[in-house]
């Protein structure tokens, strides 16, 4: 699972504000995301790396919620954007490094997998699913000239909300660290096919 020091911890003994900075679980749903270990071990994991100086995953969380703040969103899409921040990369410390990142292999499909504990809406699922595929599928028109249309089909084909997902994917690409470059990919993919 990688080095030693990039492994997850169980976050025992601080709490959920420590884990994440600055978060205050805003109802039962929060609080039951709080006190998953599961969770709170993926908060603690990460160094500093490329796309996410910060280090550790709870630290790039709570920049999302602080960006949710700013952002002034309706309390329902708040709300799901806050799922979605506590969960999108809290499952990288279960990928195994010496297995192909292929489905139940992927960090967002291994969340998916956990969100299901929570909620059986899929667009909330299917968000979780598919956050990294258009940061894949721009790396892939970058290197190749050609975008993986079959593949771009596919994912759209999956995705429950197409506004919530592209919400969730600017978001996530908003912090210090993440090029802008994919996210104004996506939207101008969207736009020019009438998505979004």
């Amino acid at each position: 699972m990688g080095h030693a020091a990039d492994r997850a911890s169980d976050g025992e003994g601080l709490s959920a504000g420590e884990l994440v900075p600055g978060f205050v679980p805003e109802d039962h749903l929060e609080r039951a995301l709080a006190g998953d270990r599961v969770l709170r071990a993926g908060w603690t994991w990460g160094l500093p790396r490329e796309g996410h100086p910060e280090g550790a995953v709870g630290v790039h969380v709570g920049h999302l919620l602080d960006r949710i703040d700013a952002w002034g969103e309706l309390p329902r899409r708040r709300s799901e954007l806050r799922f979605l921040a506590l969960i999108h990369d809290a499952l990288k410390h279960e990928v195994r490094d010496w297995q192909p990142k292929t489905g139940e292999n992927l960090h967002a499909m291994r969340a998916r997998r956990h969100g299901e504990r929570y909620t059986s809406d899929e667009r909330l699922l299917s968000t979780l699913e598919l956050h990294d595929r258009p940061y894949t599928l721009w790396r892939r028109l970058r290197r190749t000239g050609e975008l993986d249309e079959r593949g771009f089909i596919r994912m759209l084909e999956r995705v429950a909300d197409p506004p919530l997902f592209l919400r969730f994917v600017e978001l996530d690409g908003s912090t210090e660290g993440k090029n802008p470059d994919p996210v104004h990919w996506l939207t101008g993919e969207l736009r020019r096919r009438g998505v979004a």
